[in-house]
């Protein structure tokens, strides 16, 4: 019995012509057994979000759509990251598909997954987080710095899963209620948890990148949690008003330990104690204009209300597109 789900695949794609040919090819045969047991409609598609790559991955999306109507192409104008790009392709299906499987190129996140995710969604949940089952393969650096990052994130106030990427399963209302989330600052780790609907984790072993280079060195990662602690939280701010506090209470307690020094006749400046200082305060000073300049930034960005993307070519169905305006389909 054929299932009327219609599944759309949302991959984000920057230079990706080394793995895109097998990525293809085990989402294409993914999505044909999962057709023919029933499992999902069989209108339902890959979407490939060409992210600006440089390289020949549009080249590669569209032969995929010419030779078979299954894969779909969304190009951007230019790069504007993973995270616009993958909203590009969550709100180009948002109401044509009934549920949206996001993940990345690389092949790092298990595909056979897909299969428990969409018996989650049967059994009512909205909203399905794919989550690493360990970190065995990790290096203990690299396994170190990622439990690090989750903690300071959540402790941040950034409400995100641990060990959860952007593997996740999302149903017709989640998209909807996510494309009410306007924010030029994007973070979708921690936006899709607020959507408060049902959710649900399926664990998975995620595998060794099958070609091509991380689009994540540790710098771009620093930047990226950066970026999220600082898109979803004001208590870096409140925490430099906490030291504020503090050193005012220090200075306190030095400017009486000083009258009282002078006042008993003990006046000795003390040289190193008075350039540390100077130096110490200065540093928190400068990182303190530094944080809230971070928050100005975004304040900025955000009041002008530029695009987040803009779709340039579109491969697919003209049925199945959603708010693309000015675009030049392809057929």
């Amino acid at each position: 019995m054929q299932s009327n789900i219609r599944l759309f695949m949302v991959i984000p794609c920057y230079n990706e012509q080394e793995v895109l040919p097998e990525t293809s090819k085990r989402l294409e045969a993914k999505l044909n057994s999962l057709i023919n047991k029933g499992v999902i409609s069989d209108t339902s598609r890959v979407v490939l979000v060409d992210d600006g790559s440089k390289d020949t991955t549009w080249q590669l999306i569209d032969e995929l759509h010419k030779k078979n109507p299954l894969f779909q192409g969304v190009k951007l104008s230019r790069n504007r990251g993973h995270q616009n790009a993958l909203l590009a392709g969550l709100m180009t299906v948002r109401s044509v598909c009934d549920v949206a499987i996001s993940m990345d190129a690389d092949l790092q996140d298990d595909i056979d997954a897909i299969d428990e995710m969409l018996q989650k969604y049967k059994e009512g949940a909205e909203i399905v987080y794919g989550v690493r089952s360990s970190r065995q393969t990790d290096t203990f650096f690299k396994r170190g710095t990622a439990q690090g990052y989750y903690k300071l994130m959540n402790r941040m106030g950034a409400d995100i899963v641990y060990n959860h990427a952007d593997f996740r399963l999302m149903s017709r209302d989640a998209l909807e209620m996510l494309s009410e989330y306007s924010e030029v600052n994007l973070f979708l780790r921690g936006i899709v948890p607020m959507i408060g609907l049902k959710t649900d984790i399926v664990y998975y072993e995620r595998s060794e990148r099958f070609a091509g280079e991380s689009k994540y060195p540790l710098m771009k990662m620093l930047s990226f949690a950066f970026e999220g602690i600082t898109s979803l939280s004001v208590k870096p701010i409140r925490f430099i008003s906490g030291l504020g506090v503090f050193i005012f209470s220090v200075s306190v307690i030095i400017l009486i330990y000083t009258l009282i020094r002078h006042f008993t006749g003990n006046t000795i400046q003390g040289w190193t104690t008075t350039v540390l200082s100077i130096w110490a305060i200065g540093g928190l000073t400068m990182i303190s204009l530094g944080v809230i300049g971070e928050y100005i930034g975004k304040i900025y960005l955000e009041t002008k209300n530029r695009p987040r993307y803009i779709i340039s070519e579109y491969l697919g169905d003209k049925d199945d597109v959603v708010d693309l305006i000015d675009v030049k389909i392809k057929k």
